[in-house]
This record gives C-alpha cells, structure tokens and sequence, in this order.
C-alpha cells in the first residue's frame, strides 16, 4: 500500500528493533496470557460479553411499539433508547481507562454484572420512566462491554494472531445486526416485549461463569489521571440539549422558564468542560484534536450520521407495526433491507480504501445517498408496497455505510500518533451523541406531529367509548378499536407523522454532504486499515491507546495472506528473489542456528511441501547446508538472513509512513520489534496441517 511520507532512519529503526527485539512472546499455547486451551474458553466469553451489548442496539427497536402500548407514553419512547446512549457514550471512556488500571477482568465482570442488573430490572418495569431509568442503568454496563472485550483481545494474543481473532468480533456485530430485529420481533410477538431484555440473562451468567474460570488476563501496570469530572460535564451538556430539544415546545413553551433555564444551564457546562479539558491530564476529549481540519469534519458528518441512522431505526418499526400493519416479526425482517445495505457498504468502502489508499469520494457519496433515503423514506405511506420498502432502506443503510468505515480511516490518518487512540474515539463518540440526540429530536418532531394530525384525520367526530385523541396518541393499539371510516385517516396521522420526521432530517443529512466536499484527501499509511465492526456500528465509542490502534491495524500480518504479502515485500526490499518461506525459513534458521525442515513442518503451521520447496531452493542457491537432517547457514547465507532481517523491520516502520520519524515513540520501536520477531517464525506449536488448507507459499 502506498504510504504517506518516506520513513525516516530506516536503517536506525531496524537497528533499534534488532536490539530491543524480545524473545518470542507468548502466545495462547502453553505458558502465554491464555493458558493453553483456555484460550478458547476465554475468547467464546469475550465473544457473549461483546454479544450482550451489540445485541441490545438492535434487538429493542422493534419491541418499542408493543412496549409503549403496553406501558404508555409514545411521546417518550425515545428516551427508551436516549438514557441508554447517553449512559453507554459518557461511561466508555471511563470504562476504559479504569480497566488499565484496576485489571480489566474484574472490570468486565463488573460491566456485565451491571448490564444483566439493568436487564433484569428492564424486563420488570411497570411504567414508562422506570424503563427508561432502568435503560440508563443498562447503559452504564453496556458501555463496558465492547471496548473491555475489544481491550482484553490484546492482552491474551499476541499481535500477530490479533487479527484473526477480532474478526470473530466483527462477525458477531455483523450477525447481531441482522438477527437483532428479527429476534426482538420474535420475541414481541410469542413471548413478550420484556423478554427482549431477559434474554440478556442466560447469555451473561454463560459469559460470567466462564470469565471466572477460564479467563486469565495479565496485571496491567498502567496508571491514568481518569477525567471524571469532563465526562459528567460532556454527558450532562447532552443530557441539557436534548431535554431542550424533547421537551421544548411541547411539554413546556419555548420560552417558558424551564426550557430557557435548561438551555442556559447547558451553555454554562459547556464552558465548563472546555475549562476542564484545558487543565486535564487526560482529557476525555482533546480539544487540541479541533485544530486538525479533518478531525473536526468528520466529527461533525459522525454526528449527522448517527443522528440519521439510530433516529430512523428507531422509528421505522413503529411505521412498520402501526401503520404498515405488519408483525412484530415481519416488522424485523423489512428491516433487514437496511442492515444488509449498511454492513454491505461499510464492508466494501473500507476494504476498497484499504487497498487503494483513495477515500474522498465515500464520504461525499455516503452523505448524499444517505440524504437521498430520507427523502425516499419520506415519501412512503400506509399504501407503500414491499418493494418500495426494500428498495428504499437498502438505499439509505448504503449512504449510511459508505460514511462509517471511512471516517475512523480518515481521522487515523491526520492525527499525530500520540493522538491516534482518542482521535479514534472522539470521532465514535461524536456519533454516539448525535445517535441519542437524533433519536430526541426525531421524538420531539414525532410527538408534537402526531397530535395535530390525529385531531385533524378525526375531525372532531365522536369516537368509542374509552378512546380519545389523546390514548390513540399514547397506544396505538386503539386503532383498531375505531369505526372502519377513520381507521385510514388515524393510520395516515401516524404514517404523516413519522414519515415527516425524515423529511425533516434530510437537510441535516445534505449539510454534511456539503462538508464532506471540503474533506482534503491525503493518502493513507499503510498501517491505517478498515476498523472493526465495533468501531462501525456500535453507538458508543472504542477506547483504545494510540499502541492498540497501531497493533490492531498491523495485526492483518497474522494472517496467512499477510505474512505471505509481507514475506514478498521483505524479500523484494532485500534486493533477493527468494520464494517467500525460503526468505521466512532462512530467518529462521538465522534466528535458531539449525534447523531441521521437516521438524519444522510438524512444529508449525507451515506446510511439509512448502517447507521442503524452501529448503530445496536455500540449498541449491548455497544460503544453507545439510549437518545431519539440520540446515546451518552458509557465510553467504548469513548475509542474506542479515539483509533480511534489516528489510524486515524497515517494511514493518515504512507501515508507519510519517509517524516514523526521528522522534518516534519507544512504543511503536516496541512492536515494530514483537512483530518482526513474530513473523521470524514465533509460532505456537501446533499439530501438522496439510497443504490443501491453505494457498501454496503461505507462511507462518
């Protein structure tokens, strides 16, 4: 991949790598982090952790209808899913810095233990304030879920294996994503609303049970200056806002004392966190990262983008349910359209900018499009066929994936190293706070919508007995119960009423298509690739050190293809012509002075073919010679190994582009020196496999 600015001192780096370079880390074999097979235990723990708090985003959105006709309040069903964002978003970044400090298994027991308190209390509530107080309390935990799992992946494997396994972590977003809507529509329809949150249950006693057990983490020595007081303030200027914009105008006036207060409280937390962050040690959100161009537009178009994407999601069910007429189940199953366009988008605008280093282009589409679904779901009403449905939720989960991958890329590469961490975060953030404030305000719209155009569809006529204007606005339910004339108007009262409420949020939408033309595309380093799944689709922000996000994205050489790739890359910057595993095999023999091929073959992941062809290649070309069953290296060899293992740690710091320069961190020398010896053939032992398993040159 092409990188943004030469390294500077190469050669110095891989002299600084050589000599700091550890002996092989341990990995989840014997004697590392995750203690032989326990690793798997552990990770399957990791993986329900995760599953809980992904799960919740969207398995609740299409029970919200039969909840608020159960419990009342349509007019707050948005703060059922506002308290647990707003929670989530303030409670990440503290999660995060708490479990560096205090040991991040017992955090995240912690997390779940708080998050299936929530559920519990959840699925009990009896009225519609103590749902959402609940939500909150939920959110607290859920915040902890995600960025704990993401956290302790990298304290049980090594960088190398890293990103295997965080593609099972993406994998379970990716199906949750899909499986959430239909199974809290299955759920709705055959048990109950509350089960949506029981379900929680099962699965985190599963999770709690097996982290005790199986999940050993190493003790972290790292201490941080956590700024409470900036995250009580930034929650609370949220909390302020968006009471302004739900209650205002309707519960209380525009100019009534509590929405003036309210709004001037706000302003004055807001001057206050921007003197907190001054003086923080470790500010939750920098505000130095607002003098880099880039940063600061992608904050905004994250903004914008969830507060389109998590606004529309939660309301599009109750569309579905009410004035659709459809099921809780089928309710979910119309939704998948969306979720499929959004994971299929996200997917492939980031791979493609992974590999060519162009992006400018997916957020400038991504905005429009995304302004384009919300005039087309805009334009659909009670009378809307399946197709149009389909057809128009694609369109806008599509124009909202195009955008999410790239920001994150974006904002990694503009940044200075030291900021890369919060700069990750601070652009997740900004989208998890427009995702509570966009549900707000699509609440607030709704509300105030719904009771004018209900009086109007009913036109003052009489109605049954026990139905008003005022229950048809708190249950829909009541719908049914209406003579056949003025069920049509009610139904188009709802479908006007939410429909609308899009319309309104496409010039939102179309202000950061505007911006995102004024985005400066800057090539990408080769070590800036497409984010986890986590970092794409859940509304709360990952809280990682700048160290983990540089490991994350190098952890692609763990792969086969990536070891092969990189093996290709060394033995080319070397000035040889070497087939990849015999460049691999005589780092290894450098590393270990003898080497038996077919001994290694058995002890690796490698191959008896590919080993023996490498082995062949080294003798003939007289890199190596026989002593016994053992290959030992030639004078000539040696020097080889020697230009090798240089080219190696110059490939893995030229990743890096600019942040390599003559005052890099020790840190990134660090791992530029476990991933070099990694990929000299740091293997855990395991079992023989065969050549069919994987494609020919492969490397371990």
């Amino acid at each position: 991949m092409t990188t943004r600015g030469a390294p500077e001192g190469a050669a110095a780096a891989a002299t600084a790598a050589r000599t700091t370079s550890p002996p092989c880390p341990p990995g989840p074999g014997p004697g590392g982090p995750g203690r032989g097979g326990s690793v798997l235990v552990s990770l399957c723990a990791l993986l329900l952790g995760m599953l809980l708090g992904a799960l919740d985003q969207t398995i609740v959105a299409t029970a919200l209808p039969t909840i608020v006709s159960d419990l009342g309040g349509m007019d707050h069903i948005s703060w059922v899913v506002t308290a647990y964002l707003l929670a989530a978003t303030a409670a990440t970044p503290l999660w995060g810095k708490l479990g560096d400090q205090y040991g991040r298994k017992r955090l995240f027991q912690t997390a779940i233990v708080i998050f299936l308190a929530g559920s519990a209390l959840c699925g009990m509530a009896r009225n519609m304030p103590e749902l959402i107080g609940f939500r909150a309390l939920q959110g607290l935990g859920g915040g902890g879920l995600i960025v704990l799992s993401m956290a302790i992946i990298g304290d049980i494997v090594t960088p190398r294996e890293r990103g295997r396994y965080q593609g099972l972590f993406g994998a379970v977003f990716g199906t949750t994503s899909v499986l959430g809507p239909l199974l809290g529509g299955l759920f709705t329809e055959h048990l109950s609303w509350r089960w949506v949150f029981y379900v929680n249950l099962p699965i985190g006693i599963v999770a709690l049970a097996a982290i005790a057990v199986a999940l050993h983490v190493p003790v972290s020595t790292t201490r941080h200056v956590i700024d409470y007081l900036g995250s009580l303030l930034i929650a609370a200027v949220a909390a302020c806002l968006i009471l302004v914009a739900t209650l205002g105008g309707t519960t209380w006036g525009w100019s009534s004392p509590q929405t003036v207060g309210l709004a001037v409280l706000g302003v004055v937390l807001a001057a206050a966190f921007v003197a907190v962050e001054r003086r923080a040690a470790e500010p939750v959100l920098p505000l130095k990262l607002f003098r880099v161009r880039t940063f600061t537009l992608s904050a905004v178009i994250s903004f914008v983008v969830g507060f389109a994407m998590f606004g529309a999601m939660t309301y599009l069910p109750t569309f579905l349910q009410v004035v659709q007429g459809v099921s809780p189940t089928m309710s979910g199953v119309h939704m998948l359209p969306m979720v499929v366009g959004t994971l299929l988008a996200s997917t492939t605008a980031g791979q493609i900018v992974s590999r060519t280093g162009r992006w400018k282009v997916f957020p400038v589409v991504g905005a429009g499009v995304t302004a384009l679904g919300l005039l087309l779901l805009h334009e659909l009403d009670e009378n809307s066929s399946d197709a149009e449905l389909n057809a128009f939720f694609f369109v806008f989960g599509a124009g909202l994936g195009l955008v999410l991958q790239v920001l994150v890329l974006i904002v990694q590469n503009a940044v200075p190293y030291e900021d890369l961490g919060v700069a990750t975060s601070g652009v997740t953030f900004f989208r998890s706070i427009g995702a509570a404030f966009g549900v707000a305000v699509f609440g607030a719209l709704f509300a105030g919508r719904l009771g004018t155009e209900l009086a109007t569809a009913l036109g003052g006529a009489p109605l049954p007995p026990g139905v008003t204007t005022g229950s048809l606005k708190t249950d829909p339910r009541g719908i049914a119960e209406l003579p056949a004339g003025m069920r049509t108007p009610a139904e188009h009262a709802y479908a006007v009423s939410i429909t609308d409420v899009f319309l309104y949020a496409a010039p939102v939408a179309f202000l950061a298509f505007v911006l995102a033309w004024f985005l400066h595309e800057e090539r990408l380093r080769g070590s800036v690739t497409a984010p986890d799944l986590a970092e794409t689709l859940a509304p709360n922000p990952v809280e990682r050190s700048s160290y983990e996000e540089v490991s994350r994205a190098l952890s692609v050489l763990g792969t086969r293809e990536g070891r092969r790739e990189i093996y290709e890359r060394i033995t080319a910057r070397a000035g040889q012509d070497l087939l990849p595993a015999a460049s691999w095999l005589l780092l290894r023999i450098g590393r270990d002075g003898a080497v038996d091929p077919a001994a290694l073959a058995e002890r690796t992941s490698v191959p008896l073919d590919i080993v023996m062809a490498a082995a062949r290649q080294v003798e003939e070309r007289r890199l190596a010679r026989r002593d016994g069953l053992e290959l030992v290296l030639t004078e000539q060899g040696r020097e080889i190994a020697r230009r090798l293992a240089a080219a190696r740690e110059e490939s893995l710091a030229a990743l890096l582009g600019d942040w390599w320069g003559p005052d890099r961190p020790t840190d990134l020398v660090r791992l530029v020196a476990e991933l070099g010896a990694e990929l000299s053939g740091c293997d855990a032992e395991r079992p023989h496999e065969t050549a069919s398993k994987r494609p020919y040159g492969t490397v371990a």
